[in-house]
């Protein structure tokens, strides 16, 4: 291990992330009731600007008013390039109360745009006594976001998580397509002819980069990897199998923007019963073998060290956590 040590982000479960519109305030006691780990009441994309200030003043009241049980809360701001934003912040801060967890700070192009939110942030926590310190979560949807992404994730102490908004990152980048996260079968290779001259089409991820970038970003400074939207909240399997490759890549969760979405990636980011039973039989194993003076041993004819030792920590952990909501 290096010698720098990453400090870790505040340990929140985040499996499933549930979009919901500050235009929409019948929509809240619903999210409150869901199976969503994280909620984030929207005042950006999804509220046209005529409704903006509207749903402003449906979140602050919807902070005070709303049972939102054990949800972590959060509320996406207006981007930072538009007159909304620093209203947001000041009046969501200054009066939502202390239920506020986190704001969300849309396409994100550079660490300033973080310093500039966190001393805002600053300034209002002191100025009212404010008990509970606001996290930031970070949506990477630019090409500027994602050429500064290590920045980005280092440039703030109140940094709790990365996000992928697929759309607009798509948009940034010229990318030729037009649909909110999913495959394309324009992006695919051809295999070369075999004995009988037929050819195989493979689709591959165009957005396997980006999400890899982002969960190294994450890592590296201890912050929770996110996975954004799929548009298409009538295709469950195309949902799930998005979901599943960013849990391979090393994403905590993924965006619901309906409610359909939301046990499908409970589903896809919890650890099944066989792998948490398999964590623990390896910590056993590890703590007899250290016991014994060993810096390794073998569990079903495979080798485990301490990186094993850190995964299954990791994925009990995890584990309990959830068990305990």
């Amino acid at each position: 291990m290096s010698f720098k040590v990453v400090e870790q982000a505040p340990s929140r479960l985040n499996r499933c992330e549930l979009a919901v519109p500050g235009s929409s305030p019948h929509m809240f006691e619903k999210a409150a009731k869901s199976a969503a780990d994280v909620i984030f009441l929207d005042l950006e994309d999804a509220v046209a600007p005529d409704d903006k200030p509207k749903a402003r003043e449906n979140i602050i009241q919807a902070l005070h008013d709303v049972d939102w049980g054990d949800k972590v809360i959060s509320v996406r701001i207006n981007g930072l390039d538009t007159h909304y934003a620093y209203r947001d912040i000041v009046d969501v801060v200054e009066r939502g109360g202390e239920r506020l967890d986190l704001i969300m700070i849309p396409k994100v192009g550079t660490a300033s745009d973080v310093y500039a939110v966190d001393m805002m942030l600053t300034q209002i926590e002191t100025a009212i006594g404010r008990k509970k310190k606001i996290g930031l979560e970070h949506i990477i949807e630019t090409a500027l976001g994602m050429q500064n992404i290590h920045e980005i994730a280092a440039a703030s102490k109140r940094n709790e998580s990365l996000h992928f908004g697929v759309a607009d990152y798509a948009a940034s980048c010229r990318a030729q397509t037009t649909q909110i996260g999913g495959p394309n079968p324009n992006y695919a290779v051809l295999t070369d002819p075999d004995e009988a001259g037929e050819r195989v089409r493979h689709w591959g991820d165009m957005w396997h980069y980006a999400i890899a970038r982002m969960v190294v970003a994450a890592r590296a400074n201890g912050l929770r990897p996110i996975d954004g939207p799929f548009g298409d909240f009538s295709d469950s399997d195309g949902y799930q199998a998005q979901a599943r490759r960013a849990a391979v890549l090393g994403c905590e969760g993924k965006w619901a923007i309906h409610p359909k979405q939301i046990p499908v990636a409970n589903e896809v980011f919890t650890p099944s019963e066989k792998e948490v039973t398999k964590a623990r039989r390896i910590l056993e194993a590890m703590a007899i073998a250290q016991k014994e003076g060993k810096g390794a041993v073998s569990l079903d004819g495979r080798l485990i060290d301490i990186a094993s030792i850190r995964q299954a920590q990791s994925l009990v952990e995890q584990a309990d956590r959830i068990a305990a909501k």
